[in-house]
C-alpha cells in the first residue's frame, strides 16, 4: 500500500512515519509528499528521505479547480492508495475528495466529535480542552469528507489532562500519542488487520 502525506509546515508527523518505515514498523510505503508551502520543512524531510516532494498550491496552480486537478494527477501518477493529511492546512478540493473517497485520513488533536470543526487546530484545541475543564483529551484519526472533522472515526487514543497542564504541555503529550496512533493505524491497514469504514 502506497501512501501520500500532505503537510503544510514542520512535518514532524511525517518524520515519525518515515522513521517507523525505516525501522520496519510500518507496513505501508510513503511514496509522495505534497505541501502547499514551498518553504515547508516537510518537503525537505521528504527530499532527504528520497521521496518525491511536490509544492502544489494556488501559487503554482492559480485558477478555479487547477490545484485540485494537479493534486489528483500527482496522486494518480505515483500510484497512491491512501492519502494522509498530517498538519495540512488547506481544504481539499472536490476532485480529490471524490477520487479518493474513503481513502483520505486526517489526524486531529482531540477526541472527536468534541472540539472539531473550522478553526479548531493546534493550540486552539488544547486551550479549549483546558477551558472546558476536561479530564482527558487525546487524538483522533478520521476519514476526510467535505466538511471539517466530520468524517467517520477510524481510531482514537486518550490522553489524561493533568492539573499542571497548560496548552503547550498538553499539546506535546497529545502530539506524541497522535504520532504513535497514526503509525499503529497505518501499519494495521497495511497488514490487513484494519479495514476503513465504508
Amino acid at each position: 500500500m502506497h501512501i501520500a502525506v500532505l503537510a503544510s509546515h514542520f512535518g514532524s508527523t511525517l518524520q515519525a512515519l518515515l522513521d517507523a518505515h525505516h525501522a520496519g514498523r510500518l507496513a505501508v510505503t510513503p511514496r509522495l509528499v505534497i505541501s502547499n508551502n514551498s518553504g515547508s520543512e516537510a518537503l525537505k524531510r521528504a527530499e532527504r528521505a528520497g521521496l518525491v516532494a511536490l509544492h502544489l498550491s494556488s501559487a503554482t496552480h492559480p485558477g478555479p479547480g487547477a490545484l485540485d486537478r494537479a493534486i489528483v494527477a500527482a496522486l494518480e501518477a505515483h500510484g497512491i492508495d491512501l492519502v494522509v493529511l498530517a498538519g495540512y492546512m488547506k481544504k481539499l478540493g472536490q476532485g480529490v475528495l471524490e477520487r479518493y473517497s474513503g481513502r483520505i485520513l486526517n489526524t486531529h488533536p482531540a477526541l472527536l466529535p468534541k472540539l472539531g470543526g473550522k478553526g479548531m487546530y493546534g493550540n486552539r484545541v488544547h486551550e479549549a480542552v483546558l477551558a472546558a475543564g476536561e479530564r482527558e483529551s487525546g487524538a483522533t484519526i478520521h476519514l476526510v469528507d467535505s466538511d471539517y472533522d466530520t468524517g467517520a472515526v477510524v481510531a482514537q487514543v486518550r490522553v489524561p489532562v493533568l492539573p499542571s497542564d497548560d496548552a503547550e504541555a498538553l499539546a506535546e503529550r497529545v502530539k506524541q500519542a497522535e504520532k504513535q496512533l497514526l503509525i499503529e493505524t497505518l501499519d494495521a491497514l497495511g497488514r490487513g488487520e484494519l479495514t476503513l469504514p465504508s
